[in-house]
């Protein structure tokens, strides 16, 4: 018997696998085409005999008992992504709405050369600092240089003699000036009446003048009347300052020098109640709440610009 016998049948019948599968399938053999086209991708069902192994095609995919049934799917692997052209640029879109202008960024300050002349300095257009000297002839004690109050930039307080020789009413108390002294007045004529606020709004920076009108309406001496007389420099808008204007000079005027404030109270514009007004003690800086209006404190005018 050859051993190599059955070998050749099955090798005659994996050849006629093939070649009926690739028929099935659409594979070309030896100039024919298959049945169906390689794009159909439907299965079909094909029947090998148990004992022959011959296959056969099973159009209705059933297959007899003595058959094997084998079912063949004709989908193809998918083929890589082709490459397109690029296609052409899309038509510019409409122009969006116009921005919001911007802001110029400037100095907060913008008064300039108000302290040339009567000071030691010699630049031209010079902007005012602290120590210096104002346009009132007075001198520079705050500097707005954040832009944080309307209405003004700088402020300055009377110089020393400001009131030197000021008519006051002797019998109440009151002291006049002299060169180098501030006068030592009672707060207002009016001395049990709430004249002007005691909100805090009424202590703050840029409150002062507003105090100072306000109570001078009825004041006909005193601190409030005096300041308000004060036409130093050809200015004549001085004022009592605010509370938080008063404690300004305290840090920016008296603690790096005298510059002429004496050591005791001085008024602020800032009432208290009806019968008191804050004040601040510059020998030692502390406000003084309960000063009695008919105290005789000294009294500095100021004034903003």
């Amino acid at each position: 018997m050859n051993p190599f016998a059955k070998s050749r049948s099955y090798s005659r019948k994996s050849v006629g696998v093939m070649l009926l599968v690739g028929v099935l399938v659409g594979i070309t053999v030896g100039g024919g085409v298959g049945v169906f086209a390689s794009a159909v991708t439907k299965s079909v069902t094909v029947c090998a005999n148990k004992k022959t192994s011959v296959l056969r095609y099973a159009k209705s995919g059933k297959c007899s008992k003595s058959e094997t049934r084998v079912v063949l799917n004709q989908t193809g692997a998918s083929g890589a992504d082709g490459i397109g052209a690029s296609g052409p640029a899309g038509a510019t879109g409409p122009a969006g709405p116009a921005g919001v202008a911007g802001v110029n960024a400037t100095s907060a300050i913008t008064q300039q050369s108000v302290c040339d002349g009567s000071d030691v300095d010699t630049v031209a257009n010079e902007l005012c600092k602290i120590g210096m000297t104002g346009p009132g002839g007075g001198i520079i004690f705050y500097v707005d240089y954040n832009d944080q109050y309307a209405g003004l930039n700088y402020l300055e307080a009377a110089p020393v003699g400001w009131g030197n020789g000021i008519a006051v009413d002797v019998a109440s108390g009151e002291v006049t000036g002299s060169a180098t002294v501030d006068p030592a007045l009672l707060w207002c004529s009016n001395t049990s009446s709430l004249l002007a606020g005691k909100t805090w709004a009424n202590a703050a920076v840029g409150a002062g003048a507003t105090n100072t009108s306000t109570a001078d309406a009825t004041c006909t001496s005193g601190a409030i009347h005096a300041a308000s007389d004060y036409a130093g420099g050809g200015k004549t808008d001085w004022f009592v300052p605010s509370l938080s204007e008063l404690a300004l000079i305290y840090a920016n005027l008296r603690q790096i020098g005298t510059n002429g404030f004496s050591n005791g109270g001085y008024w602020s514009s800032t009432e208290y109640g009806e019968a008191n007004a804050w004040s601040r003690n510059f020998n030692v800086g502390e406000d003084l709440f309960g000063s009695a209006k008919v105290d005789g404190n000294f009294v500095r005018p100021v004034r903003s610009f």
